[in-house]
């Protein structure tokens, strides 16, 4: 009897083909699960007006963990016109499977590590003092609180009148609003909690203590977003000289962040935001260790132990209609190695991620990606290794 039951997402497009390729590398380094593949995106979107069926839920909330691969997107008007002749015009529109588990199991812990394999060429390098170049070894950690902030979806257009009003009482909002018509108004509110703020420092403080990292950055702006921001420093500050006097505290503002990360990337180890500012600086050091071939993100709810893995990318749709698939699929391998991490596995996470090192470093297999190719069907002929062929390399070096 396997030892683990894992939801399994495939989704759409190329979610199928890298979520496959991911249990192949478990199987390998011999990781005892049972799949239970669990219905999720565009299809049962079109077939059933639902991209998250209740079904899936209900797999989540028994077994705990998903793989999860990747799903399409659509403009309202698009989704609406593809749903099944029986469901249009009955009021259904399209949200996102992926931001509805977030919010129906409250994962509101997102860990993305972003760290260079040795050799990859799409890795970030700059030029050196005597004039040649140098690539820095970046490895970091960056926890984004995941469903609050801008993102938790509390907003208006032409706000009722009770939130105008509210929003009356604020002196800077009437002086500066208050002679607009509502209708010209729009307002998204950004909410931090005292609760779920402590949540996501805490995830990042106890990361960096497990991991050796010598300190967190909290990359917000409370310069300016007093309330919010503020509050998010404040707290790290009273945690870190509490609890973790070890770790050194650093605050840097978003918009600063956004220029060290390419000047000093190597210098950071964890960092800590809100959700907005976190989707930004996590794709920011995405960039610089390969971009979307490489990053992999967690999503967990530290209470009730529900997490999703993932790839950070799209479904690319087109690519899986290619005979040979050409995708990279290491991102969601690495999406299956932070799963291992995450339950204990750490000796099967370790063995994996020395196998991709090894055949990144090595570079006899390449995607097209990594040749810096455009991606079309004869990439393959132009020295590219398929998706498959990327996995088969991996699973050699186990």
């Amino acid at each position: 009897m396997a030892k683990y039951k894992i939801v399994a997402l495939p989704g759409d497009g190329i979610g199928k083909t890298v979520l496959a390729e991911a249990i192949r590398v478990l199987d390998a380094v011999g990781f005892e699960a049972e799949y239970i593949y669990g219905d999720i995106g565009w299809e049962f979107w079109k077939k059933e007006g639902n991209p998250l069926p209740e079904r899936t839920i209900k797999l989540l909330e028994e077994h705990k963990i998903a793989l999860f691969g990747a799903i399409t997107s659509k403009p309202k008007q698009e989704a609406a016109k593809e749903l099944a002749p029986e469901l249009q015009g009955k009021g259904l529109v399209y949200s996102s499977p992926i931001v509805g588990l977030r919010q129906y199991f409250k994962l509101e812990i997102s860990l993305r590590p972003c760290r260079t394999y040795e050799g990859n060429p799409l890795n970030f390098i700059r030029r050196s003092k005597d004039g040649g170049f140098e690539e820095p070894a970046v490895n970091v950690a960056i926890f984004r609180q995941n469903t609050e902030g801008l993102y938790s979806g509390v907003e208006w257009s032409n706000p009722p009148e009770q939130v105008y009003n509210a929003f009356m009482t604020h002196p800077k909002f009437a002086k500066n609003y208050g002679n607009l018509p509502k209708e010209d108004i729009a307002i998204s509110s950004r909410i931090f909690t005292r609760g779920a703020t402590e949540r996501i420092l805490r995830a990042a403080f106890e990361y960096a203590r497990k991991y050796d990292y010598k300190s967190v950055t909290v990359a917000e702006k409370p310069n300016v977003i007093r309330e919010t921001s503020g509050m998010m420093y404040q707290m790290a500050k009273d945690m870190q000289q509490k609890d973790y006097p070890e770790i050194t505290l650093r605050n840097v503002n978003i918009d600063a962040m956004t220029m060290w990360l390419t000047k000093n990337p190597e210098d950071y180890g964890v960092i800590v935001s809100g959700n907005m500012f976190g989707d930004i600086v996590s794709d920011g050091f995405a960039g610089l260790i390969g971009g979307l071939g490489f990053a992999a993100s967690a999503q967990y709810n530290p209470q009730t132990r529900v997490a999703v893995f993932e790839p950070t990318h799209g479904s690319a749709p087109k690519y899986a209609e290619y005979q040979t698939p050409i995708v990279n699929p290491i991102a969601m391998i690495e999406a299956a190695r932070m799963m291992l991490e995450y339950i204990g596995e750490q000796e099967k996470a370790d063995r994996i991620r020395k196998a991709i090192a090894k055949v990144v470093k090595d570079g006899k297999v390449k995607t097209y990606d990594m040749l810096k190719l455009k991606g079309s069907p004869d990439v393959i002929k132009q020295g590219a290794a398929s998706t498959i062929e990327m996995t088969d390399a991996i699973i050699a070096n186990l």
